[in-house]
């Protein structure tokens, strides 16, 4: 070999070295990125799922509550404790052990969760309590070191008796959105998200892939088809808040009771998935061999046939990778929904697909833009429960896609 020869086979192998190692490198940054995002995001969420709580005794046996045990297995039981004063008795049990000042600062709700702990479990009417009770917004803020001096100075003084203390938030996974981050949960808002799914991907996922079908399978190749593929692939790429207009334009004018409905959302979701998964099916389509096409129609398979119990079943991976791409963009849109009215304050979880709910992302967005320091921590708390819903669906597609994948 001459010498020009092996100096060019060195930088050759030189430049292939360099460009596995800019790889490389590549993939470990963004490794790091990514574990960087995560690391911060999960420290500053452990936070969002605690909630500041006054400890003190509470005294049934002196009989200071009169109820039924029996009435507490209703319907009315709350309405039933209230009426026996539990809300004076655990007023009164808090002054006396922690003092008039930190007892004025116990939540207006605290009372109803003694209630459901009573209702559970009737017995405890029959004893001394040990309870763990949320506190107002201004003590769980000075806990943080925010607010007036006298009130850090409380929390301050509580603290060390251990009497305030940051306990884990059984509740946030189980209430809607709150006025402030004591109240709050993101269980309307979860809800919400699953319900707006469901929706979307009822609507987006048959129309999708009959269309790919049609297009692939049945269409003459003409201009208005040219047109058609143009306008799809077109559409994919529309900036999502295009898709909000159009939901505002079109399907509040027809359904103009459902506003912030998950209905409307998931039908405007559903038109931003829906060209992600013509796309996709149709390169999943086009992916199956001729082969098999040709082996059914020898066989006597109609048309039909040969498309939904040859070719559709070996595309189905391909096509549901594109569902999987669509739904998971789907989930994390906060732009269509803004404009369709799902950024209202939702204080209930929604009952069915046309109560008024709010989605993940919007709840985000609307935490992320509270003055309170404490809505900080829950909206780390939320994106971490979005990541997991994530996950969660992505996962049960993959499963699904394995699951039919076939090999020939």
């Amino acid at each position: 070999m001459s010498d020009i020869a092996s100096t060019r086979l060195r930088r050759r192998y030189a430049a292939e070295r360099r460009f596995k190692a800019l790889g490389l490198a590549a993939v470990v940054f963004s490794g790091l990125v990514l574990a960087f995002l995560l690391v911060t995001m999960t420290a500053n969420a452990i936070g969002g799922f605690k909630r500041t709580e006054l400890v003190f005794p509470v005294d049934f046996k002196s009989g200071a509550l009169t109820v039924d045990p029996a009435q507490l297995q209703g319907p009315d039981a709350v309405q039933a404790l209230q009426g026996a004063g539990l809300a004076d008795v655990v007023a009164f049990a808090a002054a006396r052990h922690v003092g008039d000042k930190a007892a004025a600062e116990l939540n207006e709700r605290a009372w109803r969760e003694l209630a459901d702990q009573l209702i559970a479990d009737p017995t405890l009417l029959q004893s001394q309590v040990t309870v763990s009770l949320p506190v107002s917004d201004d003590l769980a803020g000075a806990a943080r070191g925010d607010g007036p001096q006298p009130m850090q100075d409380l929390a301050a003084s509580l603290k060390a008796e251990g009497k305030l203390v940051r306990a884990f938030d059984w509740g946030f996974m189980a209430r809607a959105d709150a006025t402030g981050p004591q109240d709050v949960g993101i269980w309307g808002a979860l809800k919400g998200s699953m319900l707006t799914m469901l929706v979307t991907l009822a609507l987006a996922f048959p129309i999708g892939v009959l269309a790919a079908v049609y297009l692939e399978e049945y269409a003459p190749r003409n201009r208005w088809t040219e047109l058609i593929e143009v306008s799809i692939n077109n559409l994919a790429a529309v900036p999502s808040i295009i898709f909000g207009l159009l939901g505002l334009a079109v399907f509040l004018t027809i359904f103009p009771n459902f506003r912030s409905a998950p209905l409307i959302g998931g039908m405007t979701l559903a038109l931003m998935t829906m060209p992600v998964i013509v796309i996709s099916g149709r390169n999943a389509i086009k992916a199956v061999p001729p082969s098999i096409r040709d082996a059914a129609l020898a066989v006597g398979a109609s048309r039909v046939q040969t498309v939904f119990h040859h070719v559709l079943p070996l595309a189905l991976p391909g096509i549901l990778t594109g569902t999987i791409i669509g739904m998971a963009r789907a989930l994390g849109e906060t732009a269509p929904l803004l404009m369709i009215g799902m950024r209202a304050f939702v204080a209930t979880p929604p009952e069915d697909f046309t109560s008024p709910a709010t989605v993940l992302p919007v709840q985000i967005f609307l935490w992320s833009d509270e003055i309170d320091r404490g809505f900080v921590e829950r909206t780390s708390a939320a994106i971490i429960v979005l990541l997991a819903f994530l996950l969660v669906m992505n996962g049960l597609a993959i499963y699904l896609r394995n699951r039919f994948e076939k090999r020939w």
